[in-house]
């Protein structure tokens, strides 16, 4: 990626390293009253890297809250109705590590109705038109359909980073397709069924040849002339599939209008609140002091 003079900020999608933490981390670790915070201090141990690596002036933390009652399931019910709930010693850690980040300096935002997708894509378009460059904090390729110009997504657990070069090179499609891509060959992670048999290389090619699915539809009889296995019966099975393969596209693309304040200036890292996160090391029963510590001088380092 090119160097920019364009100020950075750092959209997180928590989940996905909260969830990450609470798998590699034995629940074994306990802190004060036998309560598990493997979890939590997982969560600390990435926001202190993080903190330290980027050196990030502005960042916002996205956290799912609706579960199985974000609009998308008023679209489709059985949206990520796959998905087990997360487990009562999890539950109880996810209020403890918006409370970390918060106190480390962090602007933290959930909502009951909107994912964290989509409060990452309400900021972006906002600190966009404020002058900044995107850089969206996250393992899942959903939220690289929001990567415009110098913006990047940032895969910190495996230290991947991709422009939308880099985008197209991995997933085989631009990132303004993505939402596209996801509409044709579904995604089994939230439940999205797109077009029975439609696989990764065939939606990739298709986009390379129409650009969307829209105009696709509107050129079907071209698609028997693709070098597509299959290619002479796939303008039926696509004209079949047509209704599920929208609210596919409809289901995998982000709102940029979540009801948030997405003003540019809270996304400003802020002091730590040390009396804060003795606090939260209380309730671990003093594991993770070494990192507080840490976390709390790359917060005030920026602040």
């Amino acid at each position: 990626m090119q160097a920019t003079s364009r100020r950075t900020v750092y959209l997180i999608d928590a989940s996905i390293y909260i969830f990450r933490a609470w798998f590699s981390v034995p629940d074994s670790m306990r802190g004060e009253n036998g309560m598990p915070v493997n979890a939590l201090y997982g969560f600390c141990r990435f926001l202190t890297e993080f903190a330290e690596k980027s050196n990030a002036s502005h960042v916002g933390i996205a956290f799912d809250e609706s579960l199985t009652q974000s609009f998308r399931n008023e679209l489709y019910p059985a949206y990520k109705m796959n998905r087990e709930l997360p487990p009562e010693d999890l539950k109880k850690q996810f209020k403890y590590c918006k409370r970390l980040a918060e106190a480390a300096g962090f602007h933290c935002v959930g909502h009951d109705r909107y994912e964290a997708d989509d409060i990452i894509a309400t900021w972006s378009a906002n600190m966009r038109r404020a002058g900044f460059r995107n850089a969206i904090v996250s393992g899942d390729k959903d939220l690289a359909q929001l990567l415009q110009g110098e913006d990047f997504w940032w895969d910190f657990a495996r230290n991947v980073q991709l422009d939308s070069y880099g985008v197209t090179q991995k997933f085989g499609v631009p990132p303004e397709c993505i939402q596209d891509y996801l509409g044709l060959c579904g995604d089994a992670v939230d439940n999205i069924p797109g077009v029975p048999g439609v696989g990764p290389k065939t939606a990739s090619v298709l986009l390379s040849e129409f650009g969307s699915m829209e105009r696709m539809y509107d050129n079907l009889d071209a698609i028997t002339q693709l070098p597509i296995r299959g290619a002479k019966s796939l303008p039926e099975k696509l004209a079949t599939h047509k209704e599920v393969a929208m609210l596919s596209k409809l289901l995998a693309t982000v709102a940029y209008d979540a009801p948030i304040d997405a003003s540019p200036d809270l996304l400003q890292r802020r002091s730590a609140e040390v009396s804060s996160l003795q606090e939260i090391g209380h309730i671990m029963g003093g594991r993770g002091d070494g990192l507080f510590a840490r976390l709390a001088e790359a917060s005030n380092r920026v602040a």
